[in-house]
């Protein structure tokens, strides 16, 4: 469990930040800019559900951000080794996350028409906040990425922020209307 008494530190005074193992690094790192972006991503959202009535929505969602935790634990946690297994003192990401989203994806796309343009990110102000959200989950995605260019990350981890813009875009897509209030993108409509 974690108890936070005091905010500041002082610590990370000299530009380093602590990660989970104790160890210390710069926080201009890809490891940071990772776990950054993936905090990012996860207020975001936090945004997002403030325009979201619909309860299960919503608990949807706050999942997400929960499993957005867990994915910042699991990036702050080094394993050099490659050795990425879960266990009582280590946070890891799991592939039951990763099919968590994909099932939430089939259940709310079987509600919609199949796409015929793609959509500009907008329409309702809901479905608009799921699209920002969309777009810094993206930002999240290639920041985790960039990271495992330099280090190991658990395939679970990267499979999850993979498919948690999927999931944003198809919830966008059902606040608009279920689809009938997206705007569709003309090519070269201004030309």
């Amino acid at each position: 469990m974690v108890k936070l008494n005091k905010i500041y530190t002082r610590t990370g005074d000299d530009g380093t930040t602590g990660l989970v193992d104790g160890s210390r690094c710069p926080k201009h790192s890809s490891r940071i800019a990772a776990i950054g972006e993936v905090d990012q991503a996860n207020s975001v959202i936090g945004l997002a559900i403030c325009g979201i009535e619909n309860v299960e929505q919503r608990a949807m969602l706050t999942r997400v951000q929960n499993d957005l935790f867990d994915l910042g634990a699991d990036l702050a946690t080094p394993a050099e080794d490659g050795d990425f297994t879960p266990s009582e003192m280590v946070l890891r990401m799991v592939p039951e996350q990763a099919t968590w989203i994909e099932e939430q994806i089939d259940a709310l796309n079987e509600h919609l028409e199949p796409l015929t343009s793609f959509v500009l990110p907008g329409g309702s102000d809901a479905a608009a906040r799921v699209h920002v959200a969309r777009a810094t989950a993206r930002s999240a995605e290639r920041a985790v990425t960039a990271m495992a260019a330099e280090t190991p990350v658990n395939p679970s981890a990267v499979a999850y922020i993979n498919r948690l813009s999927d999931l944003l875009f198809v919830l966008a897509r059902i606040l608009n209307d279920d689809g009938k209030s997206d705007v569709k993108w003309v090519p070269g409509a201004n030309r």
